[in-house]
């Protein structure tokens, strides 16, 4: 059965290991100034690379986004870019990629990443990317996936977000549970383990329909 997002239903596993062969990266298309943040993009890269997981990124050759998608391509990574086409020039592109998918517009931009990815990694950025990873995960807490969600805590980059989030459960508009499903780490492997091991949460039963 499918639904208005196109996502299909809630699929849970009983596995132990999750196997990703491919992983979606949120981040910014600036550099920011903390080389700390560039570091670890760079380090991303090459882990997905060595690991052969294909990287699923916004397509852009500038900020944190070029650095993170050039350092998998130095180590002969799979690298699929994904970008509207009114984001689509020679400025903002990146060319070199295995492979580069032009879409309407930016919905159709991230039900594309969801569909071609396993799970989801964020590294610091600004409004684009924060409504990439609210979007996702509200996506899964509607149980629309149930892909794992990590969130890369460079140099205590997310410290303040984390602190609203344990806000937002303390004053009753967040579930513990629903909290748990960001995976946060500052170390890539790390992350990539919890991602693995972790367990999706079943779909809510208020939005099974009723029986007749």
């Amino acid at each position: 059965m499918s639904n208005g997002y196109g996502l299909g239903n809630h699929i849970t596993t009983n596995s132990l290991t999750i196997y990703m062969k491919s992983i979606c990266v949120f981040c910014g298309s600036s550099e920011g100034n903390d080389p700390q943040i560039i570091t670890k993009a760079e380090e991303l890269g090459k882990t997905l690379a060595s690991e052969n997981i294909t990287l699923i990124y916004g397509g852009a050759k500038r900020g944190v986004m070029g650095k993170l998608a050039n350092a998998a391509l130095a180590q002969k990574g799979n690298v699929i870019g994904i970008i509207p086409g009114f984001l689509k020039t020679k400025e903002v592109v990146h060319l070199g990629l295995p492979e580069l998918i032009t879409v309407e517009n930016m919905h159709e931009r991230k039900l594309k990443m969801q569909q071609m990815s396993d799970g989801f990694i964020t590294l610091p950025g600004g409004f684009g990317t924060m409504e990439e990873l609210f979007e996702i995960i509200t996506w899964g807490q509607l149980g629309l996936h149930s892909k794992p969600i990590g969130l890369l805590n460079i140099n205590g980059f997310y410290d303040p977000l984390i602190t609203l989030l344990e806000q937002m459960v303390k004053r009753g508009f967040l579930s513990m549970e629903n909290y748990k499903m960001l995976l946060v780490d500052d170390d890539v492997n790390r992350l990539l383990e919890k991602m693995r091991n972790f367990k999706p949460l079943p779909a809510p039963k208020w939005l099974k329909p009723e029986k007749t």
